[in-house]
């Protein structure tokens, strides 16, 4: 009788405790009802000839530093329409005015939000969180305010306008509205996520600098999400897992991303040799701590077996999760990711199309690479989605969502989906320009270059 009752007030604990555990994660639940990417205007397209006219406009450039753009463009893994600011391709790199940031900006803001609402059939009055997350860009009065103005938000809206926190910046503001629900009951935030790349076009001749002008491109996202239970059934995603990992203690991870001036003045963003190794370093501290969240145990206690054996053994990711969206910032860096977590091509795929249809668009990347899943009709009810961030601290932000629906819905992928992923990665640059390669032509000055591409400097 003695071991009955003991057995049963264990099982009584046991249920008691899930069930209190399950009702204090009520109010914590975080499901996203709609998201939408933006889509840039015909005139912004940044294609083979684009890019050559304004590489051509540069007066410091030298015939090494062609060569070397010809090279990263050739090596970027971005095709022929990804988006450049407007300011840029009328040829006011140069001398950028604020204004023409904040234009920039405010087409992302707008086109994504009036597609969200309209879709959404929620009214901008019935938000109850904001969050913007620029990097580049901070203006007075602040993004936030720009964005409650320009839609008659309510007055008690509460507003977080976050800056500096580079191509991880969107998880950032996901955690901070989770982290907001768990005081707020039912309440709607939206999430704004972009950069500002028209006022940060480097003009100089510092390699290491002038890489962000051949991989980062305009995009961005918005989102709706909630924490009211009342609204599950028309949720796409659940938010179940969120890890962020900071190394901004660190000076090599601190120093890899930064924006600075170079020694002639000229500002933009360095990106360092180190950049890799401290997306590394934070990634794997990251997962320590994110995959026994997610994985099964016998996965877990697997892995750890064979790693106290001395066994060669990778941990299998696909016990847990179904797809993988990783942060589009370059082909190297999907690579990195790729083979450090033992993914194949079918799992790389989104990232890589992302990059080359819309280039890294910094904290927006993530959302077109799942629209791409989405587009391909890969995401499922139950399925789980291991989302990757990385970007300047040096800062891993990693999350885990489960698919509420079957996902199919239009997207900004809608009208290309079909001619992905293309039969041939063919970059029409070296097709035009590789003759630059040539040792013979190492005597020609940059406005003879520029006269060969077909474009005069300075016009």
């Amino acid at each position: 009788m003695d071991l009955l009752t003991a057995i049963l007030l264990l099982f009584t604990a046991s249920v008691s405790f899930a069930f209190a555990k399950l009702l204090f994660r009520r109010g914590q639940t975080c499901y996203m009802l709609d998201y939408e990417c933006y889509k840039g205007k015909k005139e912004m397209k940044l294609n083979t000839q684009e890019c050559a006219k304004i590489v051509s406009r540069n007066k410091n450039l030298r015939i090494e530093d062609y060569r070397f753009l010809l090279q990263t463009i050739v090596n970027s893994g971005l095709g022929e329409e990804t988006f450049g600011p407007e300011n840029i391709i009328l040829g006011e790199e140069e001398h950028p005015k604020h204004v023409d940031s904040l234009s920039e900006i405010e087409s992302v803001f707008y086109d994504t939000l009036d597609n969200i609402f309209s879709r959404s059939k929620i009214s901008p009055s019935q938000v109850d969180i904001l969050v913007v997350n620029v990097s580049l860009l901070s203006a007075v009065p602040s993004l936030t305010s720009r964005i409650i103005n320009h839609y008659k938000m309510r007055e008690d809206v509460k507003a977080f306008n976050l800056s500096g926190m580079g191509c991880s910046a969107s998880l950032v503001a996901i955690d901070l509205v989770q982290h907001l629900f768990k005081t707020h009951k039912k309440k709607l935030a939206v999430v704004v996520s972009s950069e500002s790349m028209a006022g940060n076009w480097y003009c100089g001749r510092e390699r290491s600098m002038m890489l962000s002008n051949c991989i980062f491109r305009v995009g961005g996202c918005s989102m709706l999400l909630t924490n009211d239970r009342a609204r599950k059934s028309e949720a796409i995603l659940k938010l179940t897992c969120l890890v962020r990992t900071h190394f901004g203690s660190n000076d090599d991870a601190y120093n890899c991303c930064m924006q600075v001036e170079d020694d002639e003045g000229y500002g933009g963003f360095r990106l360092t040799k180190l950049l890799t190794k401290s997306a590394a370093r934070s990634l794997s501290k990251n997962l320590q701590v994110l995959l026994p969240k997610v994985l099964p145990l016998w996965e877990i206690i697997r892995f750890a077996a064979r790693k106290s054996n001395q066994t060669s053994s990778t941990i299998n990711l696909k016990t847990g999760i179904e797809h993988f969206c990783i942060h589009p910032g370059g082909r190297a860096v999907i690579d990195e990711v790729g083979a450090s977590l033992g993914l194949d091509e079918h799992d790389l795929e989104p990232a890589r199309m992302a990059l080359h249809r819309f280039g890294n668009t910094s904290a927006g990347g993530l959302w077109y690479v799942l629209g791409y899943m989405e587009a391909k009709k890969r995401l499922k009810k139950g399925d789980r989605i291991l989302m990757i961030s990385l970007g300047a601290g040096f800062k891993c932000n990693n999350c885990v969502w489960e698919v509420a629906r079957d996902m199919d819905g239009p997207n900004v992928w809608k009208d290309v989906i079909g001619n992905y992923p293309p039969k041939k990665m063919v970059n029409p640059f070296l097709e035009k320009y590789g003759w630059i390669n040539d040792e013979v032509v190492g005597f020609i000055r940059p406005e003879d270059i520029a006269k060969m591409l077909g474009f005069a400097i300075g016009r």
